[in-house]
């Protein structure tokens, strides 16, 4: 593996700056158009469809029962059961959020490329 030199530092940090960029113009552009709001609605209902808020509210309930109530903070809970929420999304509403994101996304373009 090659040494890491000054000047790709630099690029990847740019490169870094540009992702940055990219990702607050669009959760800009989401919260401008509502989409972003519709988006989080059609997320929570997905996701209670499919069982997935019933099983991290078990789970939740299962840590309190576990360490008890007075030694269980919210944040204990959320630093908990967040990676494993993340890891039990159904790759079904992973990708139908991804298409919505994406459909919104070109369509966005379109618009900014027809100005």
């Amino acid at each position: 593996m090659a040494p890491t030199t000054k000047t790709s530092n630099i690029s990847s940090l740019s490169q870094e700056a540009k992702i940055a960029q990219v990702k607050a113009s669009v959760n800009s552009k989401l919260i401008e158009t509502g989409e972003k709001d519709r988006l989080k609605e059609i997320l929570r209902t997905r996701l209670e469809k499919c069982g997935w808020r019933a099983e991290m509210k078990t789970l939740c309930q299962d840590i309190i029962v576990k360490r008890g109530v007075e030694n269980t903070t919210v944040e204990d809970l959320v630093k908990e059961i967040t990676p494993k929420g993340r890891a039990q999304v159904p790759a079904e509403v992973k990708g139908e959020l991804l298409a919505l994101i994406r459909s919104f996304l070109a369509g966005y373009a379109q618009q900014t490329q027809s100005r």
